[in-house]
């Protein structure tokens, strides 16, 4: 399959990209890893007259730690997040879900922004930085905003973003009590795959040995968009974690998923694997929070 004809921007600034996608508004795709747009293209799902790539524009790579949070450049590729030593040590979910990805061959070219803006239901990154309660920093010419992942996405393939805006950044803040996380997916094979379901879990303790203060279940693939499990999450709050406790969690987390019927699994089975899945990925969030 060809690529249909369009115009290729590829800018050296941020300024610049943003005055380049504000002068031709809905013409433009923004172009960062190119994993879906360039397969959509050349499906034909989309034809737009111009593509607008970021990849020359330095400001929008790296991965850094400052003043209490992780920050990720929107051209850090999946590979680079999951060898990162800086999530690694901070944002270990974040990490789990970036090796995941696709293949090696896909995890070098795939960048956050674009599994961000892509708003694919079973995408992996959404979930584990949803759990955190990650922010996108979107940029255009007339000024920038802060928009929280948990009010980011609207649809299968939509967000918030308007046609004159760039992701430039993902912004997290850094958990100041014991805390532990951890992302976890099924799919039908154990590589290459999309997800059947996908969950992310954080749990915050009140002191080292204390209860749960606060807890974050983020389920992907059982939705439109990726949702926050807030009955599993209040009936977490404040209680002594166990597995009788996960368990409830598990099952709490299984009502609150709206999945449906397709090819590579019924609703169902989706629905009990919510239940199953979550209460594993509480468990290690658990060890991790108490023997940081």
């Amino acid at each position: 399959m060809l690529l249909p004809k369009f115009e290729y921007h590829e800018p050296k600034t941020v300024q610049e990209a943003c005055r380049i996608v504000g002068e031709l508004g809905e013409k433009a795709k923004v172009l960062s890893g190119g994993t879906d747009l360039l397969v959509n293209m050349k499906k034909k799902l989309i034809q737009p007259e111009h593509v607008v790539s970021l990849s020359k524009i330095e400001d929008l790579k790296g991965i850094f730690r400052e003043n209490g949070q992780v920050k990720i450049g929107a051209c850090a590729t999946a590979g680079e997040i999951a060898g990162s030593e800086v999530i690694k040590d901070t944002l270990a979910d974040v990490a789990e879900a970036a090796s995941v990805l696709g293949s090696p061959l896909i995890r070098n070219l795939a960048t956050i922004a674009g599994n961000m803006t892509s708003a694919r239901p079973a995408a992996d990154l959404p979930p584990s930085l949803m759990a955190y309660g990650a922010k996108a920093k979107l940029v255009k010419a007339s000024g920038e905003r802060s928009v929280d992942l948990n009010d980011f996405f609207t649809g299968v393939g939509k967000t918030v973003m308007t046609p004159d805006e760039i992701l430039t950044e993902i912004a997290v803040e850094i958990p100041q009590e014991p805390y532990g996380d951890h992302y976890i997916k099924l799919g039908v094979r154990q590589a290459l795959e999309i997800s059947l379901v996908n969950v992310a879990a954080l749990i915050l303790l009140d002191g080292p040995e204390g209860p749960i203060k606060e807890a974050r279940i983020v389920l992907g693939s059982v939705a439109p968009t990726p949702i926050r499990a807030l009955s599993a999450e209040t009936v977490l709050a404040g209680q002594v974690p166990s597995d009788v406790l996960f368990e409830r969690a598990g099952e709490a987390a299984a009502n609150d998923s709206k999945p449906i019927d397709d090819f590579r699994g019924s609703a169902e089975y989706r629905r009990d694997m919510v239940g199953v899945l979550t209460k594993r990925a509480l468990k290690t969030a658990l060890d991790r929070a108490t023997s940081r």
